[in-house]
């Protein structure tokens, strides 16, 4: 089934509800990490989603990292596993989510941006943080940088 949120949302509207995402970190030789500015909020993040159902969180990961940035990766080490607690979006949808978080390694594809999801896609290192999406991309930026 895909677009598990968009179902979901059909029966609940805006009402508050837990939401599972995979994503991760690519990094480059120099060691800065792969960020996208995203179309909704115009902040920085780490390459990510939802998780659909019949898909586990490291397809998930793969799936989301090729849809908004073009690269082919492979899953590595889970970094981490966030929570944000209280998060509303631009629709008005709130949700607390649960963010699984991999290394991922790029083994080909191009770096593109669907000017929708995606609006710009850069590498940033540990002193050059930009202002990031939700406080569990912070939390996973200080611990990627620690």
């Amino acid at each position: 089934m895909q677009n598990y949120i968009q179902s979901i949302r059909s029966k609940v509207g805006h009402e508050k509800i837990i939401l599972a995402f995979a994503g991760g970190c690519i990094f480059n030789h120099k060691g800065e990490v792969l960020l996208q500015r995203r179309g909704d909020t115009n902040k920085w993040g780490f390459p990510g989603g939802a998780i659909e159902l019949g898909e586990t969180p490291q397809m998930a990961a793969i799936r989301e990292a090729k849809e908004e940035t073009g690269l082919d990766v492979t899953v590595g080490r889970i970094i981490g596993v966030y929570t944000d607690l209280d998060i509303t979006y631009s629709s008005g949808d709130q949700a607390q989510s649960i963010v699984i978080a991999y290394e991922l390694i790029e083994v080909g594809g191009e770096l593109f941006c669907d000017q929708k999801e995606t609006t710009a896609l850069r590498y940033f290192s540990k002193e050059n943080k930009p202002q990031l999406f939700t406080k569990s991309h912070d939390d996973l930026w200080d611990d990627i940088f620690r």
